[in-house]
């Protein structure tokens, strides 16, 4: 081999340790810092995905402290927006799923649940930035916070024996609940782990495809250009993943809170 396909060869295992490099720091969740020229070393008890976490907390803190006039007797800008989600979350979402009262109680669980979501997953699309919705112990601690509703809060609003009946359908002979109630209890566990797996495997997918489609470009440079135009079509499409899957995941809670809380229907 010659010198120069050498150096050639050489580049591109650079360009390739690079990019996996990047993707790796991206999507696990590392304890180093490494975005707009900031390269830090976290703390034992913070992590990347943690940082990212924090840092949705604070952006909704300033978008609804600062941004949001709620002094407004007629909204208008991003105050109308907010006002317009936040009333469809409770119309259509919470008091759809758990009625009038339990509904408009719970609405601001609900939407706090989409709120975080949504900015979590759009701060990920930021290339400089993680997804910390691409995290199982994100998605899992989402998931727990509707679990603890539908095991905990059934509990106590309709008390441990009504609870317990809730999981005993009407009609089916005695024998049969011996199995049918533990599979029914089990299913409530299932639940929380399909919304976590659900948010976690959307947002991971489409970040890796796009990172991915990214770096074949930065590898083979002009001759892989028709990737990078599909990467930015896969991108836009994930502006669309990340409002929707919040969206799945707060109706999906609300479907599933309503269910334990009126077993009845």
């Amino acid at each position: 081999m010659s010198e120069r396909a050498a150096g050639v060869a050489m580049q591109m295992q650079q360009r390739i340790d690079a990019v996996q490099a990047y993707i790796q720091h991206h999507l696990t969740d590392s304890r180093r810092l490494s975005s707009f020229g900031l390269d830090l070393d976290l703390p034992t008890f913070l992590t990347l995905h943690g940082v990212m976490v924090l840092l949705s907390a604070v952006s909704l803190l300033i978008v609804f402290g600062l941004f949001y006039r709620k002094e407004d007797e007629v909204p208008h800008g991003l105050t109308n927006m907010l006002e317009s989600v936040v009333l469809y979350i409770r119309d259509e979402i919470a008091v759809r799923y758990l009625g009038p009262d339990d509904g408009r109680r719970m609405t601001p669980l609900f939407c706090s649940l989409f709120f975080f979501i949504v900015t979590m997953n759009l701060l990920g699309l930021i290339p400089a930035l993680a997804p910390a919705t691409a995290d199982l112990n994100v998605t899992g601690a989402l998931a727990v916070i509707s679990l603890g509703f539908m095991l905990v809060g059934a509990i106590i609003r309709q008390g441990l024996i009504g609870f317990v009946k809730g999981f005993v359908p009407h009609g089916v002979p005695w024998p049969l609940l011996v199995v049918i109630v533990p599979i029914e209890l089990f299913g409530v566990f299932i639940k929380a782990f399909a919304l976590m797996i659900r948010l976690f495997a959307n947002m991971l997918a489409g970040h890796l495809v796009v990172f991915s489609l990214i770096g074949i470009v930065l590898i083979y440079g002009l001759l892989a250009l028709p990737m990078g135009l599909l990467a930015i079509l896969i991108f836009l499409m994930e502006v669309f993943v990340a409002i929707f899957q919040a969206y799945i995941f707060t109706l999906l809670s609300a479907l599933f809170i309503g269910q334990r809380y009126h077993p009845e229907h």
